[in-house]
């Protein structure tokens, strides 16, 4: 998949980690977009590159969702010590 497919998927993934992160998100639908698609860039190569799956695995999938929900919550903690 090539990073246009990442993108993609960082899309729907940012959608879906929003609605399964527990909490209040004061952040708007973009700044969640964008949170989603790093957490899928920084999943889909992190893992490919430690070798837990490969191109085009759902586990892809599923890890990019982990990367977006966990970089909701590092955003979520760091805006509220500011």
């Amino acid at each position: 998949m090539g990073i246009i497919g990442t993108i993609f998927i960082g899309l729907i993934v940012g959608l879906l980690a929003r609605f399964l992160k527990p909490g209040d998100d004061s952040m708007g639908w973009i700044m969640t977009i964008l949170l989603g698609i790093g957490g899928s860039l920084a999943a889909t190569y992190g893992g490919q590159a430690l070798g837990i799956y490969r191109a085009g695995e759902g586990a892809g999938f599923l890890g990019a969702l982990v990367g977006a929900v966990v970089l909701l919550v590092i955003y979520g903690l760091i805006k509220k010590r500011t």
